[in-house]
């Protein structure tokens, strides 16, 4: 019999909570968030990458903060579905982002993200300077609005982070 206690076990996405989506990059990272019913999607930041501890730091308290109960990281793709070195890129990152935080990760396409979200603020008539500072939380927004229809829809994500 082990004396080492039990490991917690983590939530399960199908449990209601919030979502955060995530719309990864090498130098900023856009995050929206979902309702606790998973069913709107708001920009909540463009966080700037500031290395592995503060990256960390940042992930673990917004996580406990907003009480996130799964991240949806985008996963860049080719048109034709084929998966690239961002998509490695995408997948490591959200492994690590489930290590750091304890928070289930599941990877969603995020095609077209970027490109409404550019469409999204053109229609608003923001100028090419605050287009630029909230593209990524918009885009992140736009990733988690299509992932929580999907739900709805019964889709399933690209695939495991084990891959």
């Amino acid at each position: 019999m082990s004396t080492a206690p039990p490991t917690p076990a983590l939530p399960s996405p199908a449990l209601p909570g919030r979502v955060a989506g995530i719309d990864y990059g090498t130098v900023r990272i856009g995050i929206a968030v979902s309702d606790p019913a998973r069913r709107l999607s708001s920009p909540y930041a463009t966080y700037a990458r500031a290395g592995p501890d503060e990256d960390a730091r940042y992930f673990r308290q917004f996580a406990a903060e907003e009480r996130i109960t799964l991240f949806v990281v985008g996963l860049p793709v080719h048109l034709d579905g084929r998966e690239s070195e961002k998509s490695a890129e995408a997948r490591q990152f959200g492994r690590w982002l489930a290590d750091v935080t304890g928070v289930p990760v599941e990877l969603f396409d995020e095609r077209f993200t970027s490109r409404q979200a550019e469409d999204l603020l053109l229609d608003a008539g923001m100028t090419r300077k605050r287009r630029k500072g909230r593209l990524d939380k918009v885009a992140a927004q736009v990733l988690l609005a299509a992932y929580l229809e999907s739900q709805v829809r019964g889709s399933r994500p690209p695939g495991p982070l084990d891959d």
